[in-house]
């Protein structure tokens, strides 16, 4: 059963309302200190008449205007109408909240006026009084719930933004994994039909990477240790495939082994290595890999052999590279990824400021 009261939004008035109520019996107490405990009484009276009556204004009675926006006379009238009678709930509704008070003895008449015309008059003057704390408060209430609005909007507009982010991660995760997956079955059916001791080598390795894909790369970080071990794994996995003519090289400085990466964010560079470069050479083939990462700055340079430059490195670039391109500018503000080819070597080099995760 729904009921007239919605909780959450009724939560935002009391605590607007609060505010309100504090400022007034700050207010009370600086000019009206010798009567400070009445005059806090009657306001907390008031404060609790203000905090319903805009709360449904605010609530219930402007979305009426907003439901309908193709009728724009009706809208114009029920606007007017309703403003009207906010207008007279907050001055003339209020004033005899106040009396209600004082027939319960709760809200203690404070106001001694004298006028010329009689009880009416005086009626008038406190109308007046309490119309002047009513209206300001409708104003007041209106700047808090704007920036309420503005403020779930732009935590609503981020939410939505990190989520995106998120999809669009995972997307490419799940573009890389299977690529990755589908080169090395490859290898392995290469070396199957030459070598079969070679071939159940292969599988092991590829078991035990497999498993770290699968049990340690769901978070959102991994140790730079983690990482080297990982790409440590793969290299030994592609070496089997060659004969001792490759040369691999694999430096790494590193400051802090447990300094937080994203997991398998450097793989890829080692991975079109072996791939795009080594496979497609002839004469002495090699693979030279440095890491380094101090005071969160990784620096990370592949470099490999590569005969015959053609049509192959744009497909490498659209499709090995641009993967990674994309993760970095989801990841870090500040990085750069840089290739560099000649007719016998292709070189890439990856900059991140780790400080710059976003």
């Amino acid at each position: 059963m729904k009921t007239f009261i919605t909780t959450k939004p009724f939560k935002f008035y009391l605590w607007i309302g609060s505010v309100w109520l504090l400022i007034w019996i700050f207010i009370r107490f600086i000019n009206n200190s010798e009567t400070f405990v009445p005059h806090a009484l009657n306001e907390v009276w008031r404060a609790f008449y203000i905090v319903i009556v805009n709360f449904i204004f605010f609530e219930y009675s402007l979305p009426v205007i907003r439901k309908n926006r193709s009728a724009i006379l009706y809208n114009i009238l029920a606007g007017i109408l309703l403003v009207t009678i906010h207008l007279l709930l907050v001055s003339v509704g209020l004033y005899g909240w106040t009396n209600l008070g004082i027939l319960f003895h709760i809200y203690t008449s404070l106001i001694q006026v004298t006028l010329a015309g009689g009880a009416y008059d005086e009626m008038m003057y406190k109308i007046f009084q309490q119309a002047e704390y009513g209206v300001t408060s409708v104003f007041y209430f209106l700047i808090a719930k704007l920036f309420y609005y503005n403020f779930t909007l732009r935590r609503a507009t981020q939410q939505l933004r990190l989520e995106k982010k998120e999809a669009e991660l995972n997307y490419l995760k799940s573009q890389t994994n299977p690529h990755f997956l589908f080169n090395t079955l490859n290898n392995i059916y290469t070396l199957a039909g030459d070598n079969a001791d070679l071939a159940q080598e292969s599988i092991l390795r590829l078991s035990k990477i497999l498993r770290f894909m699968l049990y340690e790369t769901d978070g959102e970080f991994i140790t730079v240790e983690k990482e080297l071990e990982i790409i440590n794994d793969y290299i030994a996995l592609e070496k089997l495939r060659y004969d001792d003519s490759l040369h691999v090289g694999f430096k790494y400085e590193i400051e802090d082994m447990k300094q937080p990466l994203p997991p398998l964010l450097l793989i890829p560079l080692v991975e079109n290595a072996f791939k795009h470069g080594i496979s497609q050479t002839i004469d002495q083939p090699f693979v030279e890999i440095h890491l380094s990462l101090e005071h969160q700055q990784l620096i990370f340079v592949v470099k490999n052999s590569a005969d015959n430059i053609q049509e192959e490195m744009s497909i490498k670039e659209n499709i090995g590279l641009s993967n990674l391109r994309r993760q970095l500018q989801l990841l870090y503000t500040v990085y750069d990824l840089s290739v560099l080819q000649s007719r016998s070597e292709f070189s890439a080099t990856l900059k991140i400021n780790l400080g710059s995760h976003v």
